[in-house]
């Protein structure tokens, strides 16, 4: 909430008053209230005497994480460490923040989605409806933030939740809230200045129809015109009453992600990170591997392995950024062969979707490949033909970059980008890669990985992770007050990450480490605030950024007790 009575809580049943403060989680300190506040808060004899440092605090949290019995354990233990005193939760999470975030979000979120009904705690954001549209409003109003009061919402209608599917309104709520804890984690987004959406609209899950604790409307998975109408009264809503605020859009399915990404993009600050950030992040890590090379951005022949919301997002980041190194838009087109379940795309491939026409090549081009027996024209035949420098898999298909396709390109430094997760899923594993070219490979995946030695050299291997990238660009929207979210701005993301690192030592890794999330999303926050304004796109005068961005980030320490309300950051 945005402001509290200094009033303490009144529980008729019991009789008892508890003090405000100890309700709320971005107000309560716990034991690290000083006396004073204890006297004037009333919350003598309330909590223990001792007086404790946030430091003591977070060393005694982590602790008790650490003896969580597993990563669903540890992470339903954060969540009520959260609910308890945010300040706290963001303490730890930060000084531990590379072992956590995987806890956090990716890849144990996803048992949180699917236990969601079942370990249901408190509430966490807005719950929107689409069999209550005219509610929309008013659930917001409740939430009670007023007008310049949000910088960001996150929503999902949870249809394509990481490698899990439809979860239903579980997805939706778990995705937000813990996009948003990394937002907050890795660049200081305001927790008190954010709001979590889930956009209940159904699902296709007959577990979740069937199974009793559901919490979320029982009925199949809404689509067309009741679906456009439900998401454009959210967002009228939500620009309306919070017309600052950068809107994300989280694991929508691909017929509606790109679709809604392209209607209101020209209109608000919005931003999808599985297409945008995880194109941007893919670029950052490429512009550092031709920087290896020593080749130009439009020289490369590019395979993209998984044509979905994820690959194609991809697709379109490398062609925008080969058209500002001098290519047309047609050349920088022909640069990208995109390949899916069906095989290579082609203009005679049924059921291609729109954003995938762009890329699908002409019959007469292919004509005398090799097809399968559906008919497909399969990778090994595609990168055989092709020879690219840049082999990138969306896929989630187990070892489909065999030593065969890999051998295959034909160039002395290939660039092979696995990038599925989790591990199981990946297309190949970066020590085979390094095993297989001699330790010529150019590597970065989509988890982490230690390093590894190939031939006397120890390789780093960068994650294309997107926290690298999603939270310094919300941070930068946020500090320039930007009209809307350009492919500038992110270009200028992307050109940041990949400046944070040095790749001329031999094994060097092609991406910033994720221990310098903070200084990586101040770096990339300062390039996009600078690029909106270059633009004529920033709303916020910026006469210093690099200081403003730094006045921007909330860091999770406690403020002096001021009877209740929160201080705005």
């Amino acid at each position: 909430m945005a402001h509290h009575e200094p009033a303490p809580h009144h529980d008729p049943k019991h009789g008892r008053r508890l003090p405000a403060v100890l309700e709320d989680p971005l107000l309560n300190k716990d034991t690290a209230f000083t006396e004073e506040e204890r006297e004037s808060l009333g919350l003598d004899g309330l909590i223990p005497p001792v007086v404790e440092s946030l430091h003591e605090q977070a060393a005694r949290a982590y602790e008790q994480y650490r003896r969580q019995p597993s990563d669903l354990a540890k992470n339903i233990f954060l969540a009520g460490l959260q609910d308890r005193n945010e300040v706290l939760f963001y303490r730890v999470l930060s000084d531990h923040l590379r072992e956590l975030l995987p806890i956090v979000y990716d890849p144990t979120i996803a048992q949180v989605i699917e236990n969601y009904s079942r370990e249901y705690r408190r509430p966490r954001g807005v719950y929107l409806s689409i069999d209550d549209v005219d509610g929309i409003e008013r659930a917001f109003r409740n939430f009670g933030l007023g007008e310049g009061d949000v910088d960001l919402i996150v929503a999902s209608d949870a249809e394509q939740i990481l490698g899990i599917g439809d979860w239903g309104l579980g997805g939706g709520a778990g995705i937000a809230a813990g996009k948003l804890a990394v937002y907050t984690a890795a660049a200081g987004i305001d927790p008190a200045r954010v709001v979590p959406v889930a956009l209940d609209v159904g699902t296709d899950n007959e577990a979740l129809l069937n199974d009793p604790f559901y919490v979320g409307e029982r009925h199949a998975r809404v689509r067309g015109a009741r679906y456009d109408a439900f998401i454009e009264a959210y967002v009228s809503a939500a620009t309306r009453l919070f017309p600052h605020a950068l809107l994300h859009w989280e694991d929508f399915g691909p017929s509606n992600a790109r679709r809604i990404l392209e209607r209101y993009t020209d209109r608000i600050p919005t931003f999808n990170d599985d297409m945008q950030g995880t194109g941007a992040i893919v670029l950052a890590a490429l512009l550092g591997a031709i920087r290896v090379t020593g080749e130009r951005m439009r020289e490369q022949r590019i395979v993209v392995f998984g044509a979905g919301t994820a690959g194609i997002g991809i697709a379109d980041q490398l062609r925008d950024a080969m058209r500002r190194d001098g290519l047309d838009e047609e050349e920088a087109v022909r640069r990208v062969w995109a390949v899916d379940k069906q095989g290579l795309l082609t203009l005679d491939v049924g059921g291609l979707r729109d954003f995938q026409r762009p890329y699908a090549r002409p019959s007469s081009e292919v004509e005398g490949w090799d097809r399968d027996e559906g008919g497909g024209i399969g990778l090994a035949e595609v990168v055989a033909r092709v020879q690219p420098t840049v082999l990138l898999g969306t896929s989630t298909v187990r070892g489909a970059f065999t030593e065969d396709v890999v051998r295959s390109m034909k160039t002395e430094r290939p660039i092979v980008f696995p990038l599925s997760n989790p591990t199981e899923r990946m297309e190949a594993r970066p020590e085979d890669l390094l095993a297989w070219t001699g330790g010529h490979a150019l590597v970065a995946t989509g988890v982490p990985f230690e390093p590894i030695s190939c031939g006397g050299v120890r390789h780093v291997i960068g994650q294309a992770n997107n926290a690298l990238l999603y939270p310094g660009v919300g941070l930068g929207v946020v500090v320039s007050r930007a009209r809307r979210v350009s492919d500038g701005m992110l270009q200028a993301a992307a050109e940041a990450v990949a400046g944070m690192v040095d790749v001329s030592a031999p094994g060097a890794s092609l991406l910033p480490e994720v221990e310098n999330l903070r200084v990586v999303s101040a770096t990339v926050a300062v390039a996009v605030a600078r690029r909106a304004a270059e633009e004529g796109l920033a709303r916020a005068e910026l006469g210093n950024p690099v200081q403003q961005v730094q006045d921007a980030m909330w860091q999770p320490r406690y403020r002096p007790a001021s009877g209740g309300s929160r201080e705005r950051r």
